[in-house]
């Protein structure tokens, strides 16, 4: 039996899904040593939506290729069938256009209002072997397979924490020191518990459902079309597997209802079924009360539980990529201590607006069960459906959260409207995504910003040089990024703009500001704590 050890690391990130393996990666990015606890037993099979948001931040680690390589093919829909029953017309198709139309619509659109990247589906299996292949070959990370989290204690000095680790091959205990660990252990996180971190379900009343892994034959679960990605029939809805043959069925049902998801899925599918694999969840849809406790954090699941009601990773992708950067400027010496506080405040104002958005899309489909029960006709029904704005694709919205209240970004006095809607609106806004362009060399934006901050420079005699200058030599990494193209100058709307490693934009201006020093101190969250 192996000894027992004791390890110590700057950052200490227990589970090694999506969210902690790009929260390694983030960190291994700017040049920071983690360590990966992975217990291991994860689903391989279920099927991951990354938004076209959560594929820019991924680009930026050189992972978006990979990603499309092993994920859905490009030609591939992922449509939204409504229907009264398999044996019925559709009701409604909810189109959802391919990655590959979407090029098509963007090919011509350089205004701003096109994105870098475009969602991708891809199984968890694949997605995790790119994952791990690109967590090795970093040199930065040591990934612990088969190690589970059994405790987490904060230090007595409060700078750091103490992990008890368990190699569940020889039951051997280990001991890991941590500057900083991050919870990354999903709904039923221990980092969680161990912090005495509540949780803060959605009010009212809470829905009961069944997801029920099956297999079937039936043609007629398969003569929608290829790349069908859900189908509502009633109260039933049904995701499609990777695996052929293979469903994903959610229905609501009733306190104590027996258990016999056989027969249930008979009675609503009149198809011939072979279940895989069965568990009972609602719609409370949890967030953590604190995203932080001292040196613990949370992110992904640990911090809110919106699985298997959405399978989108965008709100945890968001959370690994906000931290990482965060926790490899404090660790390099300049990120100062608000810029560590800043995480909960602007993720967790995130995770609530997508609980809401995620809690639209279940009620919608209550609705429409009920109404469908009803005897309503199908125009009605198409209708009612056509009104809700959860079924919409909403690309503004997608592409333009921002930080309307970071403790870390310069606002400005007055807010634009809310982006939302068919278009991506360009803008500088502090605290949002800025516009991405084309250049006229071919290469995006994007690609050309630095790892750290980057004050692109708009100006006809890149007096922005200066400034970058005077941020060095205080230790602070501002790349200087002169751009002259002109689909740049037309939709950036200022001549001088700070963009964070998240490429989020931290300040603007037209003119070099007197203030420069205090503007530092205040992205970098170098201020006194208020």
């Amino acid at each position: 039996m192996a000894a027992a050890t004791t390890l110590h690391t700057p950052v200490l990130i227990v589970g090694a899904g999506t969210v902690g393996a790009v929260l390694a990666l983030e960190l291994a990015h700017h040049g920071v040593a983690s360590t990966v606890l992975d217990r291991g037993g994860a689903d391989a099979t279920a099927l991951e939506h990354l938004g076209g948001r959560s594929m820019e931040l991924l680009r930026r680690l050189g992972l978006a290729a990979a990603i499309r390589r092993a994920g859905v093919g490009a030609d591939e829909a992922t449509d939204v069938v409504w229907s009264r029953g398999l044996d019925r017309p559709p009701v409604l198709v909810a189109a959802r256009p391919s990655v590959s139309r979407l090029v098509q619509r963007y090919a011509t659109v350089n205004d701003g209002s096109a994105p870098a990247e475009h969602h991708q589906q891809i199984a968890r299996g694949p997605l995790g072997q790119v994952l791990r292949a690109a967590l090795r070959e970093t040199g930065f990370v040591e990934l612990r397979e088969g190690w589970a989290c059994a405790g987490v204690r904060a230090d007595g000095d409060g700078d750091g924490a103490t992990v008890t680790a368990v190699d569940l091959r020889d039951g051997v205990q280990h001991t890991i020191r941590a500057r900083y660990v991050v919870g990354c252990d999903g709904p039923r996180s221990t980092v969680r518990r161990c912090a005495g971190i509540g949780l803060d379900a959605m009010p009212g009343a809470h829905t009961q459902y069944r997801a029920i892994r099956f297999r079937s034959k039936d043609l007629a679960l398969h003569s929608r079309g290829p790349g069908l990605s859900t189908l509502v029939v009633g109260a039933l809805t049904l995701g499609s597997d990777p695996e052929r043959h293979v469903w994903v069925a959610h229905l609501p049902v009733a306190a104590g209802e027996p258990l016999d998801p056989a027969r249930q899925l008979r009675e609503r599918l009149g198809a011939a079924v072979e279940v895989l694999g069965v568990h009972d969840w609602d719609d409370a849809l949890p967030v953590a009360r604190e995203y932080r406790r001292g040196a613990i954090f949370l992110a992904g699941e640990a911090a809110h539980a919106f699985r298997p009601a959405g399978d989108a990773a965008d709100t945890g992708i968001g959370d690994a990529v906000d931290l990482g950067w965060k926790l490899a400027a404090v660790q390099h010496g300049w990120g100062g201590p608000v810029l560590l506080d800043s995480y909960e405040a602007e993720r967790r104002p995130r995770a609530l607006m997508d609980r809401e958005l995620l809690a639209r899309v279940l009620e919608t489909r209550r609705r429409f069960a009920r109404l469908a029960a009803a005897g309503a006709p199908r125009d009605y029904l198409a209708g009612f459906l056509r009104q809700e704005p959860a079924l919409a694709e909403d690309p503004g919205m997608s592409y333009g959260g921002r930080y309307a209240s970071s403790p870390v970004v310069r606002h400005e006095r007055g807010l634009p409207p809310v982006p939302h809607g068919q278009r991506i609106t360009p803008s500088t806004w502090p605290g949002a995504r800025p516009p991405a362009v084309r250049l006229a060399d071919g290469g995006q934006l994007f690609d050309r910003l630095g790892p750290q901050l980057t004050l692109v420079d708009l100006t006809d005699d890149a007096r922005g040089r200066a400034l970058a200058g005077v941020a060095r030599t205080r230790g602070l990494p501002v790349a200087h990024l002169p751009v002259f193209d002109p689909a740049v100058r037309a939709c950036w709307g200022r001549r001088l703009v700070l963009v964070r490693p998240d490429q989020h934009v931290a300040w603007r201006d037209d003119t070099v500001p007197e203030d420069w020093d205090a503007i530092l101190d205040h992205v970098c969250g170098r201020r006194e704590r208020s």
